[in-house]
């Protein structure tokens, strides 16, 4: 009995372990994705460490890609780690632009002058609209057009996934506009220094045409350090000028969709009673076809079509009313919460009350998160799709670099 017993209760013992396996602790879905994106956040650190000419960001985007391409990588990207890397490019992208905020102050932007501000907006203007009209013209599928324009006249990649979130993007779009933009401001580091002499500018000069069209935080350093400290202190300063512009710009978005999100309902609603209405009005008409069946054996015919189309008029109400209700439900906040977020930031740091060590680390990390959400979204580039869009992209690219570069050397030499 006593050995009976034993092996009953060891019996038990296992089938108690086996069920607390079977329902015990598991990761959640994003932390794959997230573990993957750290270690390309890791890498892109050792390249820029290695080689610091080339900045972090860039490198964490041309890892992603990387990685969604390798053999033994493609399969973890595509599947178990794409929710990890999905978050990362969204949540991530959030927090950082949030961060993005301390590095801009009121002094800072007053500092510059009133002319200078106004050349760049005018230069944001100019560059936003003219791509986002040849963008369209040139017929590039879903939002391209429009986040290659913001990208290109704001902040880059911080700029495309901040709109990303109120236009409710497709993820392919953000990561092709991701892609064309880091590329064109990573030629821009190695092109621009070339054309200062040429086009006579000098040192302060070339810096703030570097922080007017070039499109990375991270880029505009690189760019503008091969002309000394002068070029680079005011090139950081108008690209903080273009990074400001980031909310007003994300807030008129926010609101243009919730206009067309009302429009959607309000179309709904007038399908809604113009069907009822022109239900209710073949009602008499239908009494009299069937008044008239005995003169008309033809008439009885064609009633099974005239049912028919009454039987899919539910349906298209209801196609009517779930577009509303889609629409509804995606319409986003006049002012997203990570947008408040950066301008809270802005404040906090007009204030002054930061200490300077408190500002490096908040710069740091800001870095890193953005890091990890730009290669999450290089991980979402498929270039064998990019490849049949590709040569109307690189036009796009070609086209928006010509008009930022231009636009913003025609400022720099009205404002000097």
């Amino acid at each position: 009995m006593t050995l009976t017993a034993a092996r009953g209760r060891a019996r038990q013992a296992r089938k108690s372990r086996q069920a607390r396996q079977a329902t015990g602790w598991r990761p959640p879905a994003t932390a794959y994705g997230l573990g993957l994106a750290a270690a390309g956040v890791a890498a892109a650190w050792t390249v820029h460490r290695l080689f610091p000419a080339v900045p972090l960001l860039t490198a964490a985007v041309v890892l992603g890609i990387v990685a969604a391409h390798l053999p033994g990588a493609r399969g973890l990207v595509r599947g178990v780690c794409r929710a990890g890397l999905s978050f990362a490019g969204k949540r991530l992208m959030r927090l950082g632009i949030v961060l993005l905020g301390l590095k801009l102050s009121l002094d800072d932007v007053l500092g510059l002058g009133w002319a200078t501000v106004a050349m760049v907006l005018g230069v944001v203007a100019a560059t936003f609209c003219g791509t986002w009209w040849l963008g369209r013209r040139m017929g590039l599928p879903g939002d391209q057009p429009l986040l290659i324009a913001t990208g290109y006249s704001i902040c880059g990649a911080s700029a495309i996934g901040a709109v990303s979130e109120v236009s409710d993007s497709d993820e392919r779009d953000v990561a092709t506009s991701v892609a064309l933009v880091t590329l064109c401001g990573t030629l821009a580091i190695a092109v621009l220094p070339l054309l200062q002499h040429p086009l006579g500018l000098d040192d302060a000069a070339f810096g703030r045409w570097v922080g007017a069209s070039v499109h990375d935080v991270g880029q505009v350093v690189a760019t503008a350090q091969t002309a000394g400290p002068a070029a680079l202190g005011d090139a950081v300063l108008v690209k903080l000028v273009r990074v400001a512009l980031l909310a007003p710009l994300v807030a008129a978005l926010a609101t243009a969709v919730r206009v067309r999100a009302r429009g959607a309902r309000a179309t709904g609603t007038e399908a809604d009673g113009s069907e009822a209405e022109g239900t209710r009005a073949t009602e008499p008409r239908a009494e009299g076809a069937r008044a008239a069946e005995p003169r008309a054996e033809g008439a009885r015919a064609t009633e099974p079509r005239a049912e028919g189309a009454r039987a899919t008029e539910p349906r298209a109400v209801g196609a009517v009313g779930a577009r509303a209700e889609g629409a509804t439900r995606r319409r986003p906040p006049l002012v997203p919460l990570f947008v408040l977020g950066f301008l809270a930031m802005t404040a906090l740091r007009s204030t002054g009350i930061l200490a300077t060590s408190a500002l490096d680390a908040a710069a740091t990390a800001q870095e890193l998160l953005l890091a990890a959400a730009l290669f999450g979204l290089g991980s979402a580039v498929h270039l064998p799709s990019l490849s049949r869009t590709g040569a109307r992209v690189a036009a796009l690219g070609l086209c928006a670099w010509v008009v930022i570069a231009g636009a913003s050397y025609g400022g720099v030499l009205l404002t000097t």
